[in-house]
């Protein structure tokens, strides 16, 4: 029996065929594997809406403190006690550093002494000061007064020619020089009065300086620094303590220069700090710099913030963002339909019984929807379910 003689190239195209099929039948099952898949994905289509929705303002700031006092002795002096350290919180007027009072205290008596020997000098009683109740003054008007009353009745006995001339001019003379004696005891009286009046200040800024060496703070707040210890001396304008007011805080924001036109007194501002992640505080503008800073081109705002708990601290770094009086239309999508590729939004847009992929810019969060600025019209179905399961023409339903 003979056997069929079989060329061998076209075994081999034989063979070649064969396995073409058999990678075509492949082929169509797995795409037919997709074709099933993809008819199996759910999706909800929602419609993209316009709406006004408010604009914010984002900018950058620092916390400060509300109030920030240097405070300093008024006056010199050993200090003698420390009653306050760091940290702690006083009241308004509260003693922050006690100094000696010898010397102030010596010097105030001595003025009040001075003071009391001019006012023993000028006779002042219960209804004040009367140049005529002046012991000197007194005595010069009552021999001023018998001058006036002699002369009265020379004058008259001069008329009937009973005295002569001379005794007349001499009891003229006589009037003369008390009346001159009179003037010039109230000229010194009415000197002696003002001399007490600087020494009744004398006696004020001697109080004064008693007052002064305890040092006081100037504001209800905390003690951030103690610069002094007991035993220290101390001169007057010395820094001797620093105090802060954190209740409420400020918070200083540079808003850049296209924005100037949409700030104002009075707006709502809220910030986030690294302190508190996932947590916002809110406030209200309070000042706006009439003029921009010529270095940067930004306006400098404060806004005031609540910090009834004193977690918030002064030089904490701000993220904030303002709210502008004027809303805007936007086109919203539920935050759901928004998948995000490599900092890339993508969204499918429901054709059908088939979805289009469509690359979107995105703008605000308004919970739950997010703002779509370009790729997407309002009234644009977008898929917003197993969205991370969808590519450009997913068949869908």
């Amino acid at each position: 029996m003979s056997r069929a003689f079989i060329h061998p190239t076209l075994l081999a195209l034989l063979s070649a065929s064969s396995l073409a099929l058999g990678a075509c039948s492949a082929g169509d099952a797995k795409t037919k594997d997709r074709e099933t898949a993809a008819v199996a994905v759910a999706v909800a289509p929602v419609a993209a809406t316009e709406q006004p929705i408010a604009r914010f303002i984002r900018v950058t700031g620092t916390l400060t403190a509300e109030e920030q006092a240097d405070v300093a002795a008024e006056t010199a002096g050993r200090v003698i006690a420390t009653p306050v350290e760091r940290g702690t919180a006083v009241a308004q007027g509260a003693e922050l550093v006690r100094l000696s009072p010898v010397e102030t205290e010596a010097s105030l008596k001595e003025a009040e002494a001075n003071a009391a020997q001019i006012e023993a000098r000028l006779a002042l009683g219960e209804n004040g000061y009367d140049v005529n109740r002046v012991p000197e003054v007194a005595n010069a008007r009552a021999n001023y007064d018998l001058a006036s009353s002699e002369f009265g009745r020379i004058e008259k006995l001069l008329a009937q020619r009973v005295v002569s001339q001379s005794e007349y001019d001499q009891r003229k003379t006589q009037v003369e020089a008390a009346r001159q004696q009179y003037e010039s005891a109230k000229n010194a009286a009415e000197q002696q009065y003002q001399a007490l009046q600087a020494s009744r200040a004398r006696v004020t800024l001697a109080r004064k300086a008693v007052a002064d060496t305890t040092v006081r703070a100037p504001f209800a707040g905390l003690v951030a620094q103690r610069m002094v210890s007991t035993g220290d001396y101390v001169t007057r304008g010395m820094k001797v303590a620093e105090v802060v007011r954190i209740t409420p805080l400020r918070v200083e924001l540079t808003v850049p220069e296209q924005f100037v036109a949409s700030v104002s007194v009075g707006q709502p501002v809220s910030f986030a700090v690294d302190a508190f992640p996932g947590r916002l505080f809110e406030g209200k503008v309070r000042y706006v710099s009439p003029a921009l800073r010529a270095d940067q081109r930004a306006l400098t705002l404060e806004a005031v913030v609540p910090n009834g708990d004193a977690q918030l601290k002064p030089g904490m770094f701000a993220t904030a963002q303002i709210q502008q009086n004027k809303k805007e239309p936007a086109v919203l999508v539920p935050a759901a339909a928004v998948r995000v590729v490599s900092g890339t939004g993508r969204v499918f847009v429901v054709n059908g019984d088939r979805v289009e992929e469509r690359v979107v810019a995105t703008g605000q969060k308004v919970d739950p929807l997010v703002e779509i600025v370009t790729g997407l019209k309002a009234g644009e179905r977008v898929a917003t379910e197993n969205v991370n399961q969808l590519v450009d023409g997913t068949k869908v339903r």
